[in-house]
């Protein structure tokens, strides 16, 4: 798999998550300062809900902006079959029941799954516990994915 497409695919849904937020929180902004939710007395606080809102959605934005930043900034590396798991490595794992699953190793954006040469792949970063777990393992190392789960062995780095 090319990691430089599946890279570009990430920051382009990271793009169309920014645009959304931004837009949201914009909204959000303009309902609070809207002329009709001025506050009539002490208990009509949509206008403060309203705030509160545009604020989460402005941060989660901003949080995004971030990432993608970090992301075009990432220097992708090749690895040969020796190497231990490091970032920017994409690991194909194959658990006890045959199933195998894609893990792209970057600084930001953990959690997203994305589609990328008819393979699913879903990102996490070297702070999450599976992250931490493979950091530094090697082809044909057996790890815990969860620490209630079936064992999955790393079949390949790339």
């Amino acid at each position: 798999m090319d990691k430089r497409l599946l890279l570009e695919e990430i920051i382009k849904k990271l793009e169309e998550d920014y645009q959304l937020f931004f837009n949201a929180a914009k909204t959000a902004h303009d309902a609070a300062t809207h002329q009709e939710n001025i506050p009539d007395n002490k208990y009509d606080t949509l206008a403060l809900e309203s705030s509160y809102i545009a604020q989460g959605q402005a941060n989660r934005a901003q949080e995004i902006k971030s990432s993608i930043a970090q992301l075009k900034q990432l220097s992708i590396k090749t690895f040969l079959p020796e190497d231990p798991i490091r970032l920017s490595a994409l690991v194909e794992m194959e658990e006890e029941d045959g199933s195998q699953r894609m893990l792209f190793i970057i600084p930001a954006a953990g959690g997203l799954m994305v589609r990328c040469q008819n393979r699913d792949v879903r990102v996490i970063t070297p702070e999450s516990p599976l992250g931490r777990a493979l950091l530094g393992s090697h082809l044909g190392d057996v790890i815990q994915l969860t620490p209630d789960s079936a064992e999955a062995e790393i079949i390949a780095i790339i």
